[in-house]
């Protein structure tokens, strides 16, 4: 026979489960700062990680992308790229732009190199942009844009 519960969701005279959590997370929420809960999130990632591998972190990565993807819309996508976007002009100066820059500048010409190892049909190399070259606009750019940002 079934247990019957209660207007207060107990069955019997008795907490539920959910009840009991409830009550033990608002005590704990009223005896512990923040930093408590810092911690114990800090400890419980580094049992996670010391107890999976790579491939799980990499699994559910995949999850959450595949599950954020399919309840969020493209403007979701396009604002939180402006924000980060944002914050990171904030954060770096030119310098950092023309580093970054150049780095892809070299990822790219090292792409095109490899590339143009396995398909004769790609680009002439004399129409490769040098990494100085790509670095240079790259901070130009980055420049502009911040400028335009700040005259609106």
């Amino acid at each position: 026979m079934a247990n019957k519960r209660n207007n207060n969701g107990e069955k019997n005279g008795k907490m539920t489960v959910q009840e009991a959590g409830r009550l033990g997370g608002e005590a704990t929420s009223k005896n512990h700062d923040r930093e408590f809960y810092e911690e114990i999130g800090r400890k419980g990632g580094e049992t996670t990680a010391e107890n999976h591998g790579r491939e799980f972190y990499e699994e559910i990565g995949r999850k959450g992308g595949e599950t954020t993807a399919e309840t969020h819309g493209k403007e979701f996508y396009q604002e939180i790229g402006r924000k980060g976007g944002e914050a990171t002009a904030e954060n770096h100066g030119e310098e950092f732009y023309e580093e970054i820059g150049r780095k892809g500048g070299e990822a790219n010409q090292n792409n095109n190199n490899n590339n143009n190892d396995n398909d004769n049909n790609s680009r002439s190399n004399d129409r490769k942009m040098s990494r100085e070259e790509a670095g240079r606009k790259g901070g130009e750019a980055s420049k502009n844009s911040r400028g335009r940002k700040k005259s609106n």
